[in-house]
């Protein structure tokens, strides 16, 4: 029986690792791919120059700049919403059927598809509030996007902190918010951060939530303000892609397209992981 059943174990272990080799390979070929075919693109001109003749010669700044852009407007409205939504449902909130069907809720929404988002914001914020198209309505309706995100993870970094913290921050005469602010937040802060990125990096790469609040494939300036129209990667990388009058000529562009893309998708990824390091270890101490 025991050599049964370490041959069961052993069997396990091997199809676990095969799956794990097999998603790493797919994502191998991937990267391979696309950097194979879009490092010849890259160059200071191409990262810095702006767009010429529809985009068939020039660079990508306008589409960085505008990520760069609209992902702030995304982190300033969902980060400070979602967590302090998160540590009102972890601190505050009675366990009760309401606050069970509000978690129930977000995480529903967490499921449902971007373009959903997309559609909602044109309702919200492009018509109902009367911001256009522009960079605030496509940051706003990526907020709405990354909120259940910044919820879900914030709330479980709370919960994991001990109760005892609590109770002895109270036990020594803290209030409630004092004892949450000075003794519970600090030891979250690195699942609090690590989720938001996550959740940033996600928006900064989605296309359909901002297709129908503000983008623009082609322009020869920056925007101006947060009412502006602007310029972003994903988008750009779709029309490159698809739609395109000369995609053959344009597609080493995609492929340069795609892999700065790629590459600010990993840098967000990386600093989650080097403040999630910095803030345990030094938690830890």
């Amino acid at each position: 029986m025991m050599i049964s059943n370490k041959f069961i174990a052993i069997i396990g272990f091997f199809a676990l690792l095969f799956c794990t080799m097999l998603v790493i390979s797919f994502l191998g070929i991937i990267l391979y791919d696309i950097f194979s075919k879009g490092a010849s693109a890259l160059s200071l001109d191409f990262l810095l120059e702006y767009p010429r003749k529809g985009m068939t010669e020039g660079g990508i700044f306008p589409a960085i700049a505008g990520t760069v852009f609209v992902t702030m407007v995304t982190a300033l409205f969902s980060l400070p919403l979602g967590v302090a939504a998160a540590v009102y449902l972890s601190e505050y909130a009675p366990d009760n059927w309401l606050s069970r069907f509000i978690r129930a809720s977000i995480r529903n929404l967490a499921a449902v598809p971007s373009i959903i988002f997309g559609l909602f914001g044109v309702a919200l914020f492009v018509q109902g509030l009367g911001l256009g198209l522009s960079v605030l309505s496509s940051g706003l309706t990526l907020g709405l996007l990354t909120l259940p995100y910044v919820i879900t993870t914030t709330e479980e970094a709370l919960k994991n902190v001990p109760h005892a913290f609590r109770e002895g921050a109270l036990a020594l005469g803290a209030t409630k918010w004092e004892a949450i602010r000075t003794v519970v937040l600090p030891p979250a802060i690195p699942g609090i951060v690590t989720g938001a990125l996550l959740g940033l990096s996600r928006a900064a790469g989605e296309t359909a939530p901002i297709l129908f609040t503000g983008v623009a494939f082609y322009l020869r300036y920056l925007p101006g303000s947060v009412l502006d129209q602007f310029m972003a990667l994903p988008y750009h990388l779709f029309i490159l892609s698809t739609q395109h009058h000369a995609i053959e000529q344009v597609r080493p562009l995609a492929y340069g397209t795609a892999l700065v893309l790629l590459s600010l998708v990993f840098l967000l990824n990386i600093i989650a992981v080097v403040i999630r390091y910095r803030f345990r270890a030094f938690n830890q101490r």
